[in-house]
């Protein structure tokens, strides 16, 4: 609620700003403009990347420098520390990524983030931008029309960079035309209680712009038109910089565990950064004065000298923070431990900030459809009277059945409401949701995922069915009857192993896996036939008896079926064996 009375005073300051000041509607016109462009960018890369940033924040994070470096390039490129936190979670959520990993992608991308001021302080406001925004915005509206994702991508760079381009040059003329009414810079305060004041102003608009960049794009173009001093305007950029880590934690309260965890060591790093910025103050600004005509930065170029000094206080905080990484990591493990239901099993790898990053949500429901697997397996083992411990631990899984006690029936509905149905609807929605952002390709992909899981729940629902019948005949002292039921739970077994080898072989074994497991379903086709007749016509079996086999059998079979239809889904990458183990299936 107060967030809502808060929003809606800020709307109506707002208004009353841009209705009675010309000069600073141009500002907040700009900075609208240039917000639009952030956006569009962040858009853009999410599609033109096709996937290459999360294959390369994938691979390279594998130590804390290479972290960093990987995210300092990709942040700088892609001008969106958001899209890359997304990522990071999102990885860090399947497993593919270690948390140091991810923490030193943060911090890379904490200084990739001063490219912006590198970029409004060396183009924004030295030449006319504005000549180059209006091609951009309109060749990327042409390339937002082409048949090929990576074309729209594209695009929406391009129209992401031409308004950022034209924000910063409305805000450069607002703030110019400001001078000729209103000199801010004749506010400046002296001293530590001035740097108190701006940098708490810097907080402010970054909180409520939620964006540094365009924080920092406003403090460069306000001081470069002489609206600011220089040393208010570093304190600015301290404010901005420790404001985004605000914008960071709000935004991860509705986030799993991982972002969490990611946004507090974001919010941890830069409190540290700012604090020694802040001590340091004015011996920074020497160092950077000093350093600026090192480089050729001119004495009176500011916004440069801005840049500058921006660049210079992250690269400080990572130096000062990355040693103590593993400590880092080590305390935020602690931190946000989820404490599992003991009656309702919740999804592990679903996470709403990932929903628009389309290979990143993929990975997120391939992962919690695995997590599905694995609790839908626990259940079917149990329910054919056998531990996973025990098939694991075989090369004669034949033995291990036949020499297995017949325990009490499992209650599959019970396991089915507790540790199945509620992760099922969870992914359901999810991948629905994810599809929206997806191009045909991907929404493909996401509607197999979403087919494996069906036949994962399926499988558990024709287990219970199956389940009855099982025990009560191995139970039956007629040893005809129980050989075969227990070669129903061999069959099950074998199929549930051999998808656990599938997982970590090549293609060539693959193919072997899958032969097996067809040659295991022609006999389960083959055993409602030729055997069971032969078991009636001898009298081993009775009718009843017969009748019960046979429809198992197909109980069995179906499930077998099933599992194989997820394996081919979720773990077998390339194409040409997929479709060979679909033809399986057919047979």
């Amino acid at each position: 609620m107060a967030n809502k009375y808060l929003y809606q005073g800020l709307m109506l300051l707002l208004a009353y700003i841009v209705f009675s000041s010309g000069d600073f509607k141009i500002i907040i016109g700009g900075i609208a403009i240039f917000l639009i462009g952030m956006i569009f960018m962040d858009d853009g890369f999410k599609i033109f990347s096709g996937g290459v940033l999360e294959k390369i924040l994938g691979k390279a994070t594998q130590t804390v420098p290479r972290a960093i470096t990987t995210g300092f390039v990709a942040t700088s490129i892609m001008q969106s520390s958001s899209l890359v936190s997304v990522i990071v979670i999102s990885f860090l959520s399947a497993g593919l990524m270690s948390l140091s990993g991810g923490v030193g992608v943060i911090f890379g991308s904490n200084i990739g983030t001063t490219t912006t001021a590198w970029i409004v302080s060396s183009l924004g406001v030295k030449i006319d931008i504005a000549a180059y925004a209006m091609p951009m915005i309109i060749f990327g509206v042409g390339f937002k029309f082409a048949d090929k994702n990576v074309l729209k991508g594209f695009g929406n760079v391009l129209i992401g960079l031409g308004f950022i381009f034209l924000g910063i040059d409305y805000m450069k003329d607002g703030f110019e035309t400001l001078k000729n009414g209103l000199d801010l810079s004749q506010f400046k305060i002296d001293g530590y209680l001035g740097a108190l004041v701006y940098i708490l102003l810097g907080i402010f608009a970054t909180v409520v712009i939620q964006s540094s960049s365009a924080t920092m794009a406003i403090i460069i173009t306000a001081l470069v038109s002489g609206q600011i001093v220089y040393i208010n305007a570093i304190e600015l950029a301290i404010g901005a910089n420790i404001g985004t880590t605000i914008t960071a934690v709000m935004g991860a309260m509705t986030s799993n565990s991982n972002g969490k965890r990611l946004a507090l060591a974001h919010f941890i790093f830069n409190i540290i950064t700012g604090f020694v910025a802040i001590i340091f103050l004015y011996q920074l600004a020497d160092l950077t004065t000093f350093l600026a005509s090192k480089i050729g930065i001119a004495d009176d170029d500011y916004g440069m000298q801005l840049a500058l000094f921006h660049t210079i206080f992250n690269i400080l905080g990572v130096l000062l923070v990355s040693p103590f990484t593993s400590k880092l990591v080590d305390f935020l493990e602690t931190k946000f431990v989820v404490k599992e239901d003991a009656d309702i099993l919740k999804p592990l790898y679903l996470d709403a900030l990932v929903l628009t990053v389309p290979d990143a949500s993929l990975n997120s429901i391939k992962k919690e459809t695995i997590h599905l697997y694995n609790n839908a397996v626990e259940i079917i083992v149990h329910s054919i009277f056998l531990h996973r411990h025990e098939l694991r631990n075989t090369k004669n899984i034949k033995d291990v059945v036949t020499n297995s006690n017949i325990e009490e029936l499992q209650d599959i509905n019970k396991f089915y409401e507790t540790k199945i149905k509620f992760i099922y609807g969870e992914i359901i929605k999810f991948a629905t949701l994810a599809q929206e952002y997806m191009d045909e390709i991907g929404k493909d992909k996401a509607y197999d995922l979403k087919l494996a899981s069906r036949n994962i729940v399926e499988s558990i629902k024709d287990m219970r069915d199956l389940q009855k019948n099982m025990y009560h005949y191995l139970k039956s002292e007629n040893e005809y009857i129980k050989e075969e039921y227990n070669s129903l739970r061999v069959a099950i077994a074998q199929t549930i192993e051999a998808i656990e080898n599938v997982k970590e072989v090549d293609d060539v074994d693959t193919v072997a896996n899958l032969e097996l497991l067809k040659d295991k379903m022609k006999q389960l086709k083959s055993m409602k036939n030729n055997k069971i007749d032969a078991l009636i016509r001898e009298n081993h079996i009775d009718t009843k008896m017969a009748t019960s086999l046979i429809n198992d059998s197909l109980l069995t079979y179906d499930v077998i079926k099933k599992l194989i239809a997820v394996a081919t889904i979720v773990w077998i990458g390339d194409k040409n064996v997929r479709e060979l183990g679909e033809k399986y299936e057919d047979q």
